[in-house]
């Protein structure tokens, strides 16, 4: 792959450390990079989670890397299969991602952690997207955050450009967990092998069923998943896994699931 993007499988996980000092800033070609992991990661169906991670304590990502763009890529350009970060349109990824920021996370550096389904921050991480400062808009964040917190919040934040820290993140509701810097990684790699043990259909159940429902009506998204006209919920619904869990309920028992 690249030194700038490492990856790491161990018991269905597999851990994307960003490495692009100093402040592991995401050109065009690290962008298409992480998208080739990502695209993989979500075709593989031996992994079942992914936590994404970066090099280093100071930073977690600031984002679009300008030095790149003065040099000639253009904000515009080919970010790869998955968008910039190789997350944030990817589509059909029903597998969950954990966000581990572990220092500044800025820019399109937090679009990208918003495009996981569960955030952990260190203690020292802190959140901005000051885009409007440099003339420009934070584009993903403007479609995304204000459907994930306070809209006045989320809109104080694109307007101002102003700093949160992780306490503030987590009292909004885009922190799920606060862990001491040394102690992310271990958190994140726990959480990630408590999903992994869970029942992989479900889990892409939900996450098409969220995905779909973002811009329904409510009546109109429990139509789809009852007439099971989404992909993952008619797989779930005639699968081996779906008897299991009843099984083993009945049987007093821990489920085993195959993901059939």
């Amino acid at each position: 792959m690249s030194e700038s993007v490492r990856t790491d499988k161990s018991d269905g996980v597999l851990t994307v450390t960003l490495d692009r000092p100093k402040a592991n800033a995401i050109d065009l070609a690290t962008s298409r990079h992480m998208g080739e992991v990502f695209a993989a990661f979500r075709d593989d169906p031996s992994l079942r989670v992914a936590v994404l991670r970066a090099a280093g304590e100071k930073f977690f990502c600031a984002g679009w890397d300008l030095k790149a763009a003065a040099g000639g890529d253009a904000v515009d350009g080919d970010y790869g299969v998955g968008g910039f970060g190789g997350l944030q349109e990817l589509r059909d990824l029903n597998k969950p991602v954990i966000a581990a920021i572990n220092g500044i996370c800025c820019g399109g550096g937090f679009e990208l952690a918003l495009s996981a389904d569960i955030i952990l921050a260190a203690e020292t991480a802190t959140f901005a997207l000051p885009e409007i400062r440099s003339g420009t808009v934070a584009d993903a964040a403007s479609i995304k955050l204000p459907k994930r917190i306070p809209y006045h919040v989320a809109m104080e934040m694109l307007l101002t450009g102003r700093w949160l820290d992780a306490q503030e993140g987590q009292r909004w509701g885009f922190v799920n967990q606060i862990h001491p810097v040394e102690k992310l990684e271990d958190a994140a790699l726990e959480m990630a092998s408590q999903l992994a043990a869970g029942p992989p259909l479900v889990q892409a159940a939900i996450k098409e069923i969220v995905r779909d429902a973002e811009g329904s009506r409510f009546q109109d998204a429990m139509n789809r998943v009852t007439n099971r006209q989404l992909a993952s919920v008619d797989i779930l619904y005639g699968s081996e896994d779906n008897l299991e869990g009843a099984r083993a309920f009945a049987e007093k028992r821990d489920p085993i699931w195959t993901g059939r």
